[in-house]
């Protein structure tokens, strides 16, 4: 089909009716995206806390999705509170379609025993979604030779979309597990093109656990040879979201051996059919490297789904560095640090 009669029919599905529904942009590396993930990551680091993401998924396909973050955290000892801000913009390139906007953080954290820590967080956000309008095509634009001529169409009615997103999360943790939820866009806010029209952005709930299983500790003297034995940490976790009719599923585990990572998971949901098609999405294959406080991480998402590897799958760049500000008399942060991995 000729990638204009493409976007015809995908600028159709989008506006009609006002009525479309959409997804969030996902991430491979979900722990690296923290603030995106979970609220109530506000200031888990117990320091201050800075970092970028950037996905690129289906580049080598005309409806690839490229999205970047930039986001900073901070923890308040006295307070028990974390304070963050995100920044994120996402674009669709068959037209343009973009979404981009800021979110304001904040998370308590409450002590509930001698082990176990809960953290409640709230982010509330400002957004903005636009379209390329130059680059709509209708079918009266197109002539039988697949010629395309300037249109007559009247778009005085559309306009770019603004509007105010509340989302909430919670985790509970101690310094082997972890287990939070999450509900985005709680407000359900509409985000139609049309003055008058109704596009509500679904409520996006997520569930995400994870376990710290020390396979070998670390030494903390010298031995054979001089060297000192490094800790080896197998991290299993797990990311379940729905939003809408859609439903997705990330499984899979981290190897760190500092300071490399290495990471292998599986998105699907291979028992749950999507118009008679079968949920297996992809296998994503990961590598990290964490040391003095700085932490970067690679993933690329290989497709198992029918648009196959030739869509190019997905790639995806994370980096933070975590630094200290304040009283170095405070306790030390790993009292109640989530045990999570960086990437």
């Amino acid at each position: 089909m000729d990638h204009r009669i493409r976007l015809v029919i995908f600028i159709v599905l989008m506006l009609a009716g006002g009525n479309s529904r959409g997804q969030d942009p996902q991430f491979s590396q979900f722990y690296a995206a923290p603030l995106y993930l979970n609220p109530a990551f506000a200031g888990s680091t117990q320091i201050t806390r800075v970092g970028m993401n950037y996905r690129n998924q289906w580049p080598a396909i005309d409806a690839s999705y490229v999205t970047y973050t930039a986001y900073a955290d901070h923890f308040f000892v006295d307070v028990n509170s974390g304070v963050g801000l995100l920044i994120i913009s996402d674009r669709e390139g068959l037209a343009g379609l973009r979404n981009q906007g800021a979110s304001l953080f904040y998370a308590y954290q409450l002590p509930v025993s001698g082990s176990w820590t809960f953290r409640a967080g709230g982010q509330a956000g400002y957004y903005f979604r636009d379209l390329d309008y130059s680059k709509l095509v209708f079918g009266d634009m197109i002539l039988p030779d697949g010629t395309i001529v300037p249109g007559g169409e009247n778009l005085d009615n559309f306009a770019d979309a603004n509007y105010l997103d509340l989302s909430f999360g919670g985790l509970m943790y101690n310094n082997k597990v972890w287990v939070g939820f999450t509900g985005h866009h709680v407000n359900t806010p509409n985000r139609s093109f049309l003055q008058d029209g109704s596009d509500p952005l679904p409520v996006r709930y997520s569930v995400h656990a994870g376990y710290r299983l020390n396979l070998r500790p670390g030494a903390s003297g010298q031995i054979l040879g001089g060297n000192v034995q490094r800790s080896i940490d197998l991290y299993p976790a797990v990311n379940y979201r729905v939003q809408g009719e859609y439903m997705q599923f990330d499984a899979g585990a981290y190897l760190d051996f500092q300071p490399v990572i290495f990471g292998v998971w599986y998105r699907g949901i291979p028992f749950r059919k999507v118009n008679d098609i079968s949920n297996n999405e992809s296998v994503i294959f990961s590598v990290g490297f964490s040391k003095n406080n700085l932490n970067l991480g690679y993933s690329f998402d290989y497709t198992l789904s029918q648009l196959g590897i030739q869509s190019g799958g997905a790639h995806e760049v994370s980096i933070s560095y975590e630094f200290f500000i304040g009283n170095p008399r405070k306790p030390p942060r790993s009292i109640r640090e989530i045990p999570c991995p960086k990437l």
